[in-house]
């Protein structure tokens, strides 16, 4: 079973620390590790470093083979230009299918904390026995809700398929988009309904096929890549033909198009590092608690997050719930309950040429 770690996205929501040369999954957000570091050292506990594959941008090669030098430049998978996770795991799933078109593959995320990482691998390794086993399937890995979560996807199951051990299997029914925070209480009150972490595990020549069904112009693309590979026109037409897939994410793409999806629930404590509101709640136990970063000075402040990698000195008096991210040349101050808005500055900023700050 071979996994790949999807490290090629923008994660515009935690700016101003992660920006283009040095994106979210490329920055200390918690510790002294990046979040890719911390994926990979996570997954090298489970398995094999010539199992592990880096799907990225060229652009981010330098950067992110800094970060884990061990892994062998043959193991990158790198997209000349950005065009969405369908195209991303669309040209990873190609190079897999070349070495060995019946290989298993697991997508991680580099943006995730996982606490119980034994338990991960651990569904992560089941998953990969049922995708071997139940060839006209996808497996998904769903996350036991702990709270009414607002801003993840939802996968809500069908019946039970079987049961291994003490896990029990099911089908899936299908994938439910970000919820009102009535209708999060109202899953987190239903068995059947998982948080979706985009944990899936694919076999690389059934993979291709649902690219040839459900995205035909984007599957000839891929087929041609495949086809350079390993000769000397590998580069000129992985970059030419590219350019010409159309950007769609493979939630869109394909996966809500599935009726055979099968289900293995998981309970690892799992966390999208989203927005800066999830850093936040990942490192306070209260609501209450501020969490701090760096220089800093405050008085009747609650629940805020301040993140100072400045020089320096924050000061805040009298504010509730709110984000401060402070670095060398950009300040953000946000509503804690708008986190998901920090995308838009850096549209506008896009929008306003300020190139410098992106």
């Amino acid at each position: 079973m071979k996994v790949v770690i999807l490290a090629g996205g923008g994660g515009t929501r935690l700016w101003p620390v992660s920006r283009i040369k040095t994106p979210k999954q490329a920055s200390r957000i918690f510790g002294k590790k990046t979040l890719l570091q911390q994926t990979f050292l996570r997954l090298k506990k489970g398995f094999s470093l010539s199992d592990i594959f880096v799907s990225a941008g060229e652009g981010h090669f330098k950067e992110i083979n800094k970060q884990i030098p061990q892994l062998s430049k043959k193991n990158y998978i790198l997209e000349p230009y950005r065009k969405d996770t369908a195209a991303a795991i669309g040209l990873a799933a190609v190079y897999l299918h070349r070495q060995n078109p019946r290989d298993i593959f697991l997508l991680a995320n580099s943006d995730h904390v996982i606490k119980d990482e034994k338990e991960c691998l651990r569904i992560a390794k089941l998953a990969g026995q049922l995708a071997r086993k139940f060839t006209d399937y996808v497996v998904l890995i769903g996350v036991n809700p702990t709270y009414p979560e607002t801003g993840y996807g939802y996968i809500k199951l069908a019946r039970q398929k079987m049961k291994i051990g003490k896990d029990i299997i099911f089908e899936a029914d299908k994938f439910v988009e970000k919820p009102s925070l009535e209708k999060a209480k109202q899953y987190l009150k239903n068995w059947a309904y998982l948080w979706n972490p985009a944990m899936f595990v694919f076999r690389a020549d059934k993979l291709l096929e649902l690219f040839k069904k459900h995205l035909p112009p984007t599957y000839k693309i891929l087929m041609k890549i495949e086809k350079a590979i390993g000769t000397k026109k590998e580069k000129s037409v992985l970059k030419q033909e590219f350019k010409k897939i159309k950007p769609i994410s493979i939630d869109f793409g394909i996966m809500e198009k599935l009726k055979k999806m099968l289900v293995v629930p998981g309970n690892f404590g799992w966390m999208d590092i989203g927005h800066w509101r999830s850093v936040k709640e990942i490192l306070s136990e209260t609501a209450e608690e501020n969490v701090i970063r760096g220089e800093y000075l405050g008085v009747e402040t609650r629940g805020c997050l301040i993140y100072n990698l400045s020089n320096k000195l924050v000061a805040t008096a009298g504010i509730e719930n709110m984000i401060i991210v402070h670095t060398k040349d950009a300040l953000l101050i946000c509503q804690k309950d708008k986190a998901q808005d920090v995308k838009k500055i850096v549209e506008e900023l896009k929008k306003q040429k300020k190139h410098k700050y992106l």
